[in-house]
């Protein structure tokens, strides 16, 4: 459980230093998010949890 916790920390941590390093950016993202096909944000989200579990793979053998 405790690992939980900490990668639940770590994507807070990521998100947040995302926003505040590059905040304008984050905000021209967000306007152009409706523009992208859901197709292509399904697929973005599979690749990104497929490169997820790859790296815990690496990491816990």
């Amino acid at each position: 459980m405790d690992d939980l916790w900490i990668a639940l920390g770590l994507v807070m941590l990521l998100e947040g230093a995302m926003y505040a390093l590059f905040p304008n950016q984050m905000i021209e993202m967000m306007r152009k998010l409706p523009s992208v096909p859901p197709a292509t944000l399904r697929l973005m989200g599979i690749v990104a949890v497929a490169i997820g579990w790859l790296v815990i793979r690496m990491v816990r053998g």
